[in-house]
């Protein structure tokens, strides 16, 4: 668990964040932040936040509402499974540090029947549990203290994301290469006609290495479109993400994998004829 001058720092920055400037301090902030900057279709997105530190969690929560989103609290990792197993909601944002069951353990039994979008909050400068979460299943992640602006435009990102999946399925047809199939309507990969258990950011990025085969496709690219956002500096998440893609859909015939690295910072899925 975290100590608590770390906790006290985390809801110090947050709250620094959340002031306004200067200038606007002797205002009246109430009707300067009523109304949501969110896109209209995103309005009253519904978010469960899953934070055991109370204050930290509320400032963040009032952020959010006051930014168009409807939002609801959890404190404990329990309580995270019986809500999202039992109630719908657009994306969860998740705490690593949890009591009960830790964010990760969370993430691991909801990835066995759910794809709902997760976006982790780490520890500042723990990459250990930044890349873990990912490998699990995460679809994004933010370390604390966090920039309550950054964790809106991250929340947007996925909403977004998951918004032009839907689209897509309409626009884009089913795909086949060797043994490897998307289904884009049902949002279901094969491999060798079994089902493949593919998170949401996998299955996109599949999506668009496999509309791409035969070329390169740079990790910028990747990023914006299956991910919905900017790589930011030292940013992994593709390499993790791509790396558990590789081992769910093992080695082509010649043995070589079925994505190959683009020298200069991408990747491209290989045709089997390559």
């Amino acid at each position: 668990m975290p100590n608590e001058p770390a906790r006290a720092a985390a809801t110090t920055a947050t709250a620094h964040a959340l002031a306004p400037p200067p200038r606007a301090r002797h205002h009246d902030m109430t009707h300067s932040t009523v109304l949501p900057r969110s896109n209209p279709c995103m309005a009253h997105a519904r978010i469960l936040l899953a934070d055991d530190d109370h204050e930290l969690g509320e400032l963040l929560a009032r952020f959010l509402v006051r930014e168009g989103f409807s939002v609801e609290q959890v404190h404990d990792g329990d309580a995270v499974l019986r809500r999202v197993l039992s109630e719908r909601y657009d994306a969860l944002v998740l705490d690593i540090m949890m009591p009960v069951r830790s964010g990760l353990e969370v993430l691991r039994e909801l990835r066995r029947s759910t794809t709902l979008p997760v976006l982790m909050l780490t520890a500042l400068g723990d990459d250990v549990d930044r890349i873990l979460g990912l490998e699990i299943g995460a679809d994004d992640y933010l370390t604390k203290p966090c920039n309550p602006h950054e964790l809106a435009a991250r929340i947007r990102a996925v909403l977004r994301r998951a918004q032009r999946d839907e689209s897509e399925a309409a626009r884009f047809s089913d795909m086949r290469i060797g043994p490897v199939e998307l289904r884009i309507g049902s949002r279901t990969a094969l491999l060798d006609g079994q089902s493949l258990a593919l998170t949401t950011s996998e299955f996109n990025l599949l999506a668009v290495l496999m509309r791409e085969a035969g070329r390169g496709v740079d990790k910028g690219i990747l990023a914006e479109s299956a991910l919905g956002r900017a790589l930011t500096p030292f940013d992994r998440s593709i390499d993790v993400h791509i790396s558990r893609l590789r081992r769910k859909l093992g080695n082509g015939a010649d043995g070589q994998s079925r994505i190959a690295t683009i020298h200069g910072g991408g990747y491209m899925f290989r045709r089997m004829d390559d």
